[in-house]
């Protein structure tokens, strides 16, 4: 399972420790007359047209990430390839509509009720009579009932991945005829909606054998728009093909195709035409915006981005020179580079000309991110905490810095259940509270974290650093370069002699630094990202290295017992981390930057009063200002430029400003805010997985940024980088982490697909904990009753209500914090229309097709 987010409908369990009385639930809005769901925070982007101007036939190339390992959406490797194929070729009885809302489908329901409440719950559903399987067969109750035994549970012969809404089910039979199904409930279901969506024939569902096997590869019957052609491994493609039996709206296009193509190709596939639609990440984003910019310039002209773009008039000369100098090693060097840099600026141009015909489709995923605090031990084990951590976080400036560069709203989710204009959403984020240091600094000491308390030395056990994880304190060089602006071309500005042109615009590669989770922000990039590969392996490296020694070559300036410390009990500065044996070094380098800077400062405003002057300096003045500049030396003004620039040194002697470096033993200094704390003798240091992936720049960037927010309330973190193939499975699923961010889907039926997310985690046969997927370890029994109560309530409105209150309840616990709805980027090319970044909404693969000659496509709706 990936960090960037999961299949459709996927669920999770998580555990929340309350403290009896803490929890006050602000009044939920679905009391007031306002619609607390509102509507989506973006809409869809699409290229809406009317179906007249689409024309008939042609074939759409759509990206995947690999080909589905089996067409059965109800096994657990099913992916989002699966769900595109069952989707194009299956029966659906309702689909989501742009607000993620269920909304029953024409094409295969006339109708479906609830007609009986007591004593059992019956729905009655009437079928399209149109409605046949591709072999000629009528859908009917057969095929209803064949699905429900195989998804109830009761069989364990059937290996499938969830039964919920199915285990629910006492008995499916025909109505008055064959297009009548009724369904009769033991228990009552208020999601049953969400059953039998996609619905298979009974030859799959039937056996044991064919629900195993059958469908992993092949689907002989279908029922939709399109019918499954092939499957072909070799070429990477699912083939489907218009279904001649379909009794809707005949499709638009003759074929759809599912190409595998891996996130870090699909510039080059797009450019090289092999596919038409792609879902991106924000540098793939950059550059097609910066091909449509550029479409008026003509090939000719150079491009101001790329790996040609830091080429200025004096690197090239520099290269001219060495390229034809007398050292004959260094001029084949430079020769060979040159032809290098040549080759990739031109298939970089290459590239962007072939992008143009190509435009950026953007939207919020039905998906958010959160910040996942694991509260199964150590100090998150305590809900104050836990709230502490969550009050110290800005989530609007999160939101902001995935978000706010893309032109999408950059608004933080208020909900764990539902998003914005999902019928079951209400902001209960005051549940919690908004950001507050001093709050919770209080509820730290309250917990008993103090500032200034003695700490252990002890060997620190790397529990989340497992095989390929690279560990770093926050705030280091690494945090730094989570900010550097992803447009900044920092992967081309090498000079032209350095040989490293082949690191950027070759093929399929981006020019810029910036990457994406999947479709993430295009202005920040991950913490160590800037060289145009993942830095993990080196970050890990040199981790390794030091940690040999124990204590990564650091100690903390006022804790190693040396004159200066602060004495216990009194207002302690808080510590500096320093790398103890180059301290003096960088002490030196320090006072001699700030010599060189407070001098050139001072010579500029001096030039600047010499020139406001309105009388002229006499030539004996003069004189004698020449002569003290000599015997001050260059880059100086005189007596009063030199006295400054002394005053610039002395402010960086150790013990002036913060976060200086100092020698081993030097007190720090009084006047900063409280530092790091502790209890019982241990710091409260938290461990904080990050992936470390291309794709993932963007979630460290923002793991930074909380790392940042929590160092301000005294908590620090050791950030832990590991590859993404293990992210989840063996730190977020195992429990390797305090603190880790990753996304889960908004099901449009929170009540069934959200219950095994946040409720109680039970003890094992084992004795161990089954948590089933709820990663963060926390939970009450009062959430898990009111989802058991929504999941019964057949009145909406109210099993609505009951699912807000489990929301404000699993805010209050704070084992996840939910920050932003995901973007979704999607290339497109500019004639094709109805497909593109489709937010909520279910495509409508029937009226997906190229734009006849002249055509163009409606505006979309504003979000």
């Amino acid at each position: 399972m990936s960090h960037d987010g999961v299949g459709p409908r996927a669920v999770m369990r998580s555990v929340a420790f309350l403290t009896a009385g803490v929890l006050a639930v602000p009044a939920l809005a679905g009391c007031s007359e306002k619609d607390p769901a509102g509507k989506p925070t973006a809409g869809q982007e699409i290229a809406p047209a009317e179906r007249g101007q689409i024309a008939d036939g042609g074939t759409l190339r759509w990206a995947v990430d690999a080909l589905p390992e089996t067409l059965n959406a109800f096994q657990a490797d099913a992916d989002a390839a699966t769900s595109k194929v069952a989707g194009a070729v299956l029966p659906s009885m309702y689909r989501l509509d742009a607000n993620g809302r269920p909304q029953r489908n024409p094409d295969y329901l006339e109708s479906a009720k609830v007609v009986d409440r007591e004593p059992r719950q019956v729905v009655l559903y009437k079928l399209n009579q149109q409605a046949v399987w591709s072999d000629g067969r009528e859908i009917g109750a057969a095929d209803f009932a064949a699905q429900w035994r195989a998804l109830s549970g009761k069989d364990t012969a059937f290996w499938t991945a969830r039964n919920a809404g199915y285990d629910r089910i006492e008995k499916i039979e025909r109505g008055a005829n064959d297009l009548e199904v009724r369904v009769t409930f033991s228990k009552p279901y208020a999601d049953w909606q969400s059953l039998f969506s996609p619905l298979y024939p009974k030859d799959v569902m039937g056996t044991p054998d064919a629900f195993n096997d059958g469908a992993r590869r092949k689907l002989k019957v279908t029922a939709g728009p399109f019918a499954l052609d092939t499957v072909d491994k070799d070429s990477g493609e699912v083939r489907l093909k218009r279904n001649p039996r379909w009794w809707g709206r005949p499709a638009k296009l003759s074929e759809l195709v599912l190409r595998a193509v891996p996130r870090d190709k699909r510039t080059a596939a797009l450019a090289e035409g092999k596919v038409d639609l792609a879902e991106i990440g924000s540098s793939e984003a950059h550059r097609i915006t910066l091909a449509a910019r550029d479409k008026g310039k003509g090939n000719g002209a150079p491009l101001a981005h790329g790996p040609g773009a830091a080429l200025t008039p004096g690197k090239s000369l520099r290269s001219w020179a060495i390229a034809h100098g007398s050292d004959e090693e260094a001029a084949d060097e430079e020769i060979l580079a040159r032809k290098k840099r040549g080759k990739a600026v031109a298939e970089y141009a290459d590239e962007q000309s072939s992008l143009r015909g190509f435009e950026v489709r953007k939207s919020l995923e039905p998906a958010f991110t959160q910040l996942a605090l694991n509260g199964e031990e150590g100090p998150l084990a305590d809900e104050r905490v836990r709230r502490a951590v969550a009050r110290a976080l800005d989530r609007e400036e999160l939101a902001r810095v995935v978000l706010k560069p893309l032109g999408l709203p950059a608004e933080p989710v208020g909900s764990h259940l539902a998003l914005s204009g999902q019928q079951a959403y209400a902001d209960n984020s005051g549940a919690l509270g908004g950001q507050d240091t001093k709050e919770a600094r209080a509820l730290l000491a309250d917990a008993g974290w103090v500032s200034g308390g003695p700490v252990k030395e002890e060997q620190k056990e790397k529990k989340a650093a497992g095989a390929g994880a690279s560990k770093e304190p926050a705030g280091s060089e690494a945090s730094e370069a989570s900010q550097t602006p992803a447009g900044s071309d920092s992967d081309s500005d090498t000079d032209e002699g350095s040989g490293s042109a082949e690191d950027s615009g070759s093929s399929g590669s981006s020019s810029t630094s910036d990457g994406s989770d999947g479709s993430a922000s295009s202005t920040t990039s991950g913490s160590s990202d800037s060289s145009g590969s993942s830095s993990s392996s080196d970050s890990s490296s040199s981790s390794d290295s030091s940690d040999s020694s124990g204590d990564d070559g650091t100690y903390i300036v006022g804790e190693d017992g040396k004159p200066g410390d602060d004495k216990p009990g009194e207002n302690r500065a808080p510590a500096l981390l320093v790398p103890a044996p180059l301290a003096e070094l960088q002490r030196v380098a320090l006072l001699d930057q700030a010599y060189v800077l407070g001098v050139h400062r001072q010579a500029e405003k001096a030039k600047k009063q010499k020139a406001g002057k309105k009388q002229r300096i006499g030539k004996k003045q003069q004189a004698e200002t020449e002569n003290q500049r000599k015997k001050d030396g260059p880059g100086t003004s005189g007596k009063v430029e030199k006295n400054l620039a002394h005053e610039g040194r002395t402010q960086f002697q150790h013990g002036g400003a913060p976060g200086a470096y100092a020698p081993k033993g030097t007190a720090a200094p009084g006047r900063v805010a409280a530092g790091p704390l502790a209890k019982n003798g241990k710091p409260l240091t938290l461990r904080f997985v990050l992936p470390s992936g291309p794709g993932s720049q963007s979630l460290r960037a923002v793991g930074e940024r909380i790392a940042r927010m929590l160092e301000g309330i005294g908590i620090r973190t050791e950030i832990s980088k590991v590859a993404d193939e293990s992210y989840f499975k063996d730190h977020i699923a195992s429990g390797q982490y305090d603190l880790a961010l990753y996304s889960w889907p908004a099901s449009a039926f929170p009540a069934t697909d959200a219950r095994p997310i946040y409720s109680k985690p039970v003890p094992a046969a084992d004795g161990s904990l089954n948590v089933e997927q709820n990663y963060t370890r926390v939970g009450t029994d009062q959430v898990d009753q009111l989802f058991d109560q929504a999941i019964a309530e057949l009145d909406p409105g109210e099993s609505r209500s009951l699912v807000r209150k489990a929301d404000a309840r699993i805010w209050a616990a704070a084992g996840s914090i939910p920050l932003y709805q995901r973007p979704q980027l999607t290339a497109a090319r500019t004639n094709l229309a109805n497909a593109g970044a489709f937010g909520f909404q279910t495509p409508l693969y029937e009226d997906m097709g190229f734009l006849k000659k002249g055509a163009k496509p409606q505006v979309s709706p504003s979000s």
